[in-house]
């Protein structure tokens, strides 16, 4: 496991300028390239929510005191709202900056989104079986995803094995009902230069298993294997799965702005966001692993969906 906490660090501080979160990851991604050419089309995450399953957010942090911003909270642990975390738990209160964070002009990717804090596990890096909890959390999400219009799910947790195959437990019908809804759900494959497996849940059916590429090359790292959907560029995978989780919001309102027939790509919204992100994404040939696999380009991803609704900007 990395040593550091395990998200991108925030880069620059604006204090009024619109700045992105982190300069190199949104750079690779062309975040700021999508920014300029679509922000008179986008909201960028306006008025969708979306969920951070993790190990409890410390709402008096000030990206989460902006007014709006936090829409809910859940401690699926204890049964009631409280979703600040407790030792060991460390994870939750940053993992969403880049995502969502909309402070003193630093933007995350979907800047505007709105968010729903689920403590659902005691600590992001899993030291014993959580699989119950975390079920819990996602049957939350479903229950008030119209409520909040929740359409992603940002969920963190991973325990760092090498599973060559799925780990069938509770969470896997809960997975599946989120898919159904239409909603999008990822988890980071594991920061560990694993080569033969990913973290559960990454490896789950209705999971998209998120790794990374390094800042500045495009090149894959990390853990990887089958069972990677996409890779982002980050510092560590649960970055690259909060940057897929905020894309995920922004091409789905592109998709329903463009009116892209989103059924050509795929049998659910989220199967459709993900077969879009693969198909414009850049191609990744692992040595390692002698596997190939896409990396995010929302610039190109956003082109792909107003081409294919006949509109050009």
């Amino acid at each position: 496991m990395i040593p550091f906490e395990g998200i991108d660090p925030q880069t620059a501080s604006s204090h009024g300028a619109a700045t992105p979160y982190n300069a190199a990851s949104f750079a690779q991604i062309r975040v700021t390239e999508a920014w300029q050419k679509y922000d008179s089309v986008l909201t960028w995450g306006e008025n969708q929510c979306l969920a951070i399953l993790d190990d409890g957010c410390d709402l008096n942090d000030p990206a989460w005191q902006v007014a709006g911003k936090v829409t809910a909270t859940w401690n699926s642990i204890d049964g009631n709202e409280d979703c600040a975390p407790l030792p060991p738990g460390y994870h939750g209160t940053s993992v969403g900056y880049p995502s969502s964070i909309n402070l003193d002009g630093t933007r995350g990717l979907a800047y505007r989104n709105r968010v729903a804090h689920v403590r659902c596990i005691t600590v992001v890096h899993l030291r014993q079986d959580e699989s119950q909890t975390i079920a819990a959390g996602l049957r939350w999400v479903a229950d008030n995803a119209e409520r909040l219009n929740i359409t992603a799910v940002n969920l963190s947790a991973l325990d760092d094995e090498e599973h060559q195959a799925p780990v069938p437990t509770t969470i896997d019908a809960e997975l599946q009902t989120l898919r159904q809804m239409q909603i999008w759900v990822s988890a980071p494959s594991g920061n560990n230069n694993h080569t033969q497996g990913i973290s559960w849940p990454a490896c789950q059916p209705h999971c998209f298993g998120i790794g990374a590429t390094t800042p500045g090359q495009h090149a894959v790292y990390l853990d990887r294997y089958h069972g990677i959907d996409l890779l982002v560029c980050a510092q560590a995978t649960s970055s690259s799965n909060a940057y897929a989780a905020a894309s995920a919001q922004v091409l789905r309102e592109a998709i329903k702005k463009s009116n892209c027939d989103w059924q050509a790509y795929g049998a659910t919204i989220p199967d459709a966001i993900l077969a879009i992100f693969q198909r414009t994404g850049n191609i990744v040939d692992d040595e390692a692993t002698g596997l190939t696999f896409r990396e995010l380009d929302l610039l190109a991803a956003l082109d792909e969906v107003f081409s294919a609704g006949g509109q050009t900007f």
